[in-house]
């Protein structure tokens, strides 16, 4: 269990620099993919020691390395976020990095739901989603949005705070199998 205290240290690294600056940097991510498929390797992991625990890393590092790579090629998604929930995997393998990549998806967006709505109000949100609701009903086709209309939601989802959050919530029910 030595590989999930790393990771959790490498999680919050990333979200300190992610919340302060936007940034998650590869001098933090590289090395921990590195420890993820080491420390895998090795047997302090989530997997077996041997080959079984570095094809365990490997999995998770390349399945949820490619469903982010696809994220940032089709979606506005960083490259740090990428190579972040790319070591998620390399330290959970498989099943635990999506599990972990899911949950991250699922809380960033009810923060960056909560960030909106905290920043323009939920009655402001509402009153601008009818008027433009009217409007497309008005014109009868579809009406793009106005640059001023989208500017809400331009705002960074911090996906390494949600990242850290989400693998705590993959992780405990294991930490409390090692406690007990």
């Amino acid at each position: 269990m030595i590989a999930v205290g790393v990771l959790l240290a490498l999680l919050a690294v990333s979200a300190w620099t992610d919340t302060r600056s936007h940034r998650i940097y590869n001098w933090n991510c590289y090395p921990g993919i590195i420890a993820g498929v080491v420390l895998n390797s090795a047997g302090l992991g989530l997997a077996e020691s041997g080959t079984a625990g570095f094809w365990f890393a490997i999995a998770g590092f390349l399945s949820c390395g490619l469903i982010m790579l696809t994220a940032f090629v089709f979606f506005a998604m960083g490259g740090g976020d990428v190579k972040l929930l790319a070591m998620i995997g390399s330290f959970l393998g498989l099943q635990s990095g999506i599990e972990a990549l899911l949950w991250t998806f699922s809380i960033g967006f009810v923060f960056g739901i909560s960030a909106i709505i905290w920043r323009y109000g939920i009655i402001a949100i509402v009153r601008r989603g009818l008027e433009h609701v009217a409007a497309v009903v008005r014109a009868r086709s579809w009406i793009p949005l106005h640059r001023d209309e989208k500017k809400p939601l331009e705002q960074g989802l911090f996906l390494a705070p949600s990242a850290l959050i989400a693998t705590c919530v993959v992780v405990w029910p294991e930490l409390m199998r090692l406690l007990i």
